[in-house]
């Protein structure tokens, strides 16, 4: 008789954002001449920059070309990518990575919810809350909660990120090995200093734990006093991995490109207490389960470092800091207290109400779709996420409408 997996009957409901599609596709069955205006879902809405695009192009032609054609990629992703990522995204900051530290992948999202096989299954994990879903959800899939027991699961050790603390969790008072740190955060986003990402270096190193750091939305910091990437800060390559996406700077949604980094450095521990590499693990992992992002998307994505592409997509991400922005002049104007707006596209917002309550009352009143905070954690009870991802026209008119309903 063939047994599941029963840690999959501890997850609650369905995925935050299928459940937002479904309710949304209800709403338009029973009201099909209303028009939706979404500001929940992180997706991106303006086209791939231009110099990604002619890049795009030229590899296509190549493909079509038996003599430059190319077949199967290295798993880790081309070294033309490897190096522009090396030397622009980290080495340009006194980071010290090197291309054989990055492996290119097809989704941060992936890659986060994947890292975590490599590590035992009674590892203590500590967890953001609120926090984007995959990190805790895949957790619980590989066994290391116990059951759902008054809004969380048994075993974690919840962050609890909170106006009392802006949004920044405080150190852990009991030992953890496996930390996530999401900044510039999603949903909340609130960011985090140097001097506040150091301790929690410092914290990693003195428990033998690992970091694993979330730098998704890294390009909206505009803050130059913030730190880009968890490698900024010394001591970090021996306890922390990160995880980048070419998705919101670049609009790679729906061509799928993103990397992770793992230093030689970074260690975890055997049973028998001895030092393990994790980067050789993480390479064996890759080169099993995965065969490489297409050929096309890595010269489109190699593109986003040429002086033309960085332009274009600082371009992009400021257009979504201006939807940001008025989103936080308008709640502003509204009387809520909320954080988020600047160095990051999200926009978190306390309603003083049950979550749900507030996402139905936007959509049925207003025709926006928000995130309800609940779906994202204990903490995110009372709260809504407004994304800055959208054309200007549509913030605008769906800012206007939540004024109307809110009125």
């Amino acid at each position: 008789m063939l047994k599941i997996n029963e840690n999959y009957l501890k997850l609650q409901a369905s995925y935050l954002f299928s459940d937002i599609a479904r309710r949304v596709a209800d709403f338009q069955a029973k009201h099909p001449d209303r028009e939706v205006i979404k500001l929940g879902i992180g997706d991106v809405t303006r086209a791939l920059p231009p110099a990604c695009i002619e890049a795009f192009h030229r590899a296509v032609d190549e493909m079509a070309d038996d003599a430059t054609f190319r077949g199967y990629g290295p798993e880790q992703g081309y070294g033309f990518l490897r190096q522009a990522i090396a030397e622009h995204d980290f080495q340009a900051r006194g980071a010290e990575i090197s291309a054989d530290e990055i492996f290119v992948s097809d989704g941060a999202k992936c890659d986060t919810g994947n890292i975590q096989e490599l590590f035992s299954t009674d590892a203590r994990v500590a967890i953001p809350d609120p926090v984007y879903p995959v990190y805790l959800d895949t957790n619980v899939m590989a066994g290391r909660t116990g059951g759902f027991r008054d809004g969380r699961y048994q075993g974690i050790v919840y962050l609890d990120s909170t106006r009392e603390n802006d949004y920044v969790p405080a150190l852990p008072d009991e030992p953890v090995d496996l930390i996530y740190l999401c900044f510039p955060n999603n949903p909340t986003g609130s960011t985090i200093s140097r001097d506040q990402l150091a301790t929690w270096v410092d914290f990693a190193r003195d428990q033998k734990a690992l970091i694993l750091f979330d730098a998704a939305y890294e390009a909206f910091i505009r803050d130059e006093t913030l730190p880009h990437s968890i490698f900024e800060i010394p001591g970090a390559r021996e306890v922390a991995i990160e995880f980048r996406s070419f998705s919101k700077n670049a609009g790679f949604t729906g061509t799928r490109c993103a990397y992770t980094v793992v230093p030689k450095e970074c260690t975890a521990w055997d049973s028998a207490g001895n030092r393990q590499a994790v980067h050789p693990l993480w390479n064996r992992r890759h080169c099993t389960k995965f065969n490489g992002v297409s050929y096309p998307v890595q010269r489109a994505a190699e593109a986003v470092y040429s002086p033309e592409g960085q332009a274009q997509t600082r371009e992009l991400v400021d257009y979504y800091l201006r939807n940001a922005d008025h989103i936080a002049a308008a709640v502003k104007e509204l009387g809520f207290t909320f954080v988020g707006g600047a160095n990051s596209p999200y926009i978190w917002i306390w309603g003083d109400r049950d979550s749900w309550d507030f996402f139905d009352l936007l959509l049925d009143r207003a025709g926006v779709v928000c995130t309800p905070g609940a779906g994202f954690g204990k903490c995110g009870q009372g709260y809504i996420r407004l994304s800055a991802f959208n054309s200007h026209d549509n913030v605008v008119r769906a800012m206007e409408r939540i004024r109307g309903a809110l009125a």
